[in-house]
């Protein structure tokens, strides 16, 4: 049964470049009836198969800005830990809502990356500039702890609601440098991989890893996100992250109904 709402998460994952990891569960908790903090470890491990794949053709194009992935995986990776524990003592209703929240940034974001535009906003003067004639970052204090604090969110949110790709990390790495965006987006990938692949190994070792469910739910991550790999040249962009902004708009408000309801039932 996991197999189906994988490939599904595949799909959004390969036709619109990043979005499938945020929806992933969602379609865990209405399709398998799983609590967020079920399906938490289980979305995470699916991130973590899908970003190594495509995190290793980029490092092998030289243009994963290593060192600051390394920054920010390791306080991620710290982080994770604390975020998966912290989840398994909050009620199912209030993970709910935050997960909500966060679902409607990131269709928001979504949405606006449609039309070439990015939250937050590019600042002028971010804290870690790029070396152009080394094509790396100039390292500063005001870098590192840009870095470090960038790190903090993204392994607590990846810990605590299963979420932490591309609609966290692209963002944190643009407020906080200057990198071209072909190299934000493969070192943003890196990040997730290394995060996420510390969460599932959180989870799995305090035993919140659901295996049954997670195996057939990543594989068929995997072909779904190959499949839309393969026919997302035949969509407009625009287009699709408009769409995929409006469901998660939808998903987010069923999902704040549907805790509102067990709050008060």
């Amino acid at each position: 049964m996991g197999i189906l709402p994988g490939i599904l998460t595949g799909l959004v994952l390969g036709l619109t470049g990043s979005g499938g990891a945020i929806i992933a569960v969602p379609l865990l908790v209405f399709g398998l009836q799983a609590t967020i903090a079920e399906a938490a470890p289980v979305a995470l491990l699916s991130v973590a198969v899908s970003a190594a794949v495509a995190t290793y053709s980029a490092f092998m194009q030289r243009i994963v800005r290593y060192r600051a992935a390394v920054v920010i995986a390791s306080t991620g990776m710290l982080i994770a830990p604390a975020g998966i524990w912290v989840a398994r003592q909050l009620p199912d209703s209030l993970l709910t809502v935050l997960f909500s929240v966060v679902l409607a940034f990131a269709a928001l974001y979504m949405f606006r990356q449609g039309k070439r535009a990015m939250l937050p906003e590019e600042t002028a003067y971010p804290p870690c500039q790029l070396n152009l004639e080394s094509g790396r970052l100039i390292w500063t204090i005001p870098c590192a702890r840009g870095l470090l604090l960038s790190g903090v969110a993204t392994g607590f949110l990846s810990g605590l609601l299963g979420v932490g790709g591309g609609f966290i990390t692209i963002p944190a790495l643009r407020k906080v440098s200057n990198l071209p965006m072909k190299s934000l987006m493969a070192t943003a990938l890196a990040i997730t991989a290394l995060v996420s692949a510390t969460g599932v190994i959180s989870a799995t070792s305090m035993g919140f890893m659901n295996w049954p469910l997670a195996l057939p739910f990543t594989a068929g991550t995997v072909v779904g996100t190959l499949v839309g790999r393969r026919y997302a040249h035949r969509f407009d962009e625009t287009k699709l992250q408009h769409g995929f902004a409006v469901l998660a708009w939808g998903i987010s408000l069923v999902m704040i109904i549907k805790a509102a309801y067990a709050f008060y039932s």
